[in-house]
């Protein structure tokens, strides 16, 4: 009887803390605080609801109908490609790339891992990937996302061929057969609990964004509908931090891994709690910036608007696509120009970074390298020649 006491009092002990170890918990309480701090409530409860509104719901069915779309594609492999032709697998990888999300980047690293693709294809995705970012601005600015996938396709290939020119296939390939770099865990109790809330929160919500899109006056109901919104959007950022340990840099910065099995919609409330946070957090900082320290980011970038492009291609070298998807809500913003935005979707590598520098390190940090110069090109030629 003591030993089972002990046992749950370790267990318990255990849990609590993992709880405060984990960083992602930082977000949700930090915004709680401001809700209950009288002078921040107002700006506080009114950048939420618009973070929910304005973007999670949309991006949540921009998700749902991707993977309902991808399911119907076959996953090829690019080792048939890369025997009848350099070119046709530089192509393929990077059309991979550009998919929205960071699945098909992920496929080729795992295929360059396995010997079935080349180092040019691994160039050739990171280059053209712009990860979950890309889903935040098809769902806000679908022609620019557009535009954006186009010159990511085009970019990725330009560049896989040039480095398929200067190394040779199987350059900075690891020795070993990596296991599959996608690891798939069982969805979170956090995930299964939030479910039903988007089951029935989900078409509603669409009907209110779409008024609130169409500048429809909501009359009476303009602060239950803020309210509403600003308490959804607090569950997603909780639900969020408790679906990971959100201890290491990866697992604060990465989407959540493959549900096995999977599962679209475990995986559309995965990835729209990771994009609404991290767009919550850009809302908020350009809010406070303003509010607090009469901080005008905007009038910042206009006034120094050359080292844009520069910021943009430096955040994009890290890891991760939550650093992404602020400088996307920068540009939906107003705050950056579409030179920044091109310059950071072309070096921002996305999620597929991780599982690359763990099993091949050396082509990883390369690809980073070279993934960084066409982006800086692209960055400074938009801004001097187009915007």
């Amino acid at each position: 009887m003591l030993s089972q006491s002990y046992s749950v009092t370790t267990r318990s002990r255990s849990a609590l803390s993992s709880l405060l170890a984990n960083k992602r918990l930082l977000l949700p309480f930090l915004l709680c605080l401001a809700v209950a701090f009288e002078p921040l409530r107002a700006l506080t409860i009114a950048t939420l609801a618009d973070a929910f509104f304005q973007v999670s719901v949309f991006v949540a069915v921009t998700l749902a109908i991707y993977y309902f779309l991808i399911d119907r594609l076959p996953q090829l492999e690019l080792s048939y490609l890369k025997a009848k032709s350099p070119v046709l697998e530089i192509a393929m990888a990077a059309v991979l790339g550009a998919l929205p999300g960071c699945g098909g980047a992920i496929i080729v690293v795992t295929q360059f891992t396995k010997g079935q693709a080349s180092f040019a294809s691994v160039v050739a995705v990171l280059t053209a990937t712009m990860g979950d970012a890309a889903f935040l601005l098809l769902a806000k600015q679908p022609l620019e996302g557009l535009i954006i996938i186009a010159l990511g396709i085009a970019v990725g290939i330009a560049s896989g061929l040039t480095v398929n020119l200067l190394h040779k296939p199987e350059f900075c390939q690891p020795n070993l057969q990596s296991k599959n770099a996608i690891q798939c865990k069982a969805p979170s109790a956090a995930i299964r609990f939030s479910e039903p809330v988007w089951r029935w929160a989900l078409i509603p919500s669409l009907i209110i964004a779409l008024l609130i899109a169409f500048n429809t006056n909501l009359g009476v109901f303009t602060q239950p509908v803020e309210l509403a919104g600003a308490a959804l959007a607090i569950f997603a950022l909780t639900i969020w931090a408790l679906s990971s340990k959100g201890q290491s840099y990866r697992e604060v910065t990465a989407e959540d891994d493959e549900q096995d099995p999977p599962s679209k919609l475990a995986k559309v409330i995965h990835d729209t709690h990771f994009v609404t946070a991290w767009v919550v957090a850009s809302f908020m900082l350009y809010e406070l910036s303003v509010a607090l320290f009469g901080l005008d980011l905007a009038a910042w970038f206009t006034e120094y608007a050359v080292f844009a492009p520069l910021i943009a291609v430096a955040i994009g070298l890290l890891p991760g696509c939550g650093p992404q998807i602020v400088v996307t809500t920068l540009y939906i913003q107003g705050i950056l120009p579409f030179s920044a935005l091109a310059a950071n979707a072309v070096a921002n590598d996305g999620d597929a970074l991780f599982p690359a520098l763990a099993l091949a390190p050396g082509a990883a940090v390369l690809a980073t390298v070279y993934s960084a110069i066409p982006a800086l090109l692209v960055g400074y030629g938009l801004y001097y020649f187009a915007v």
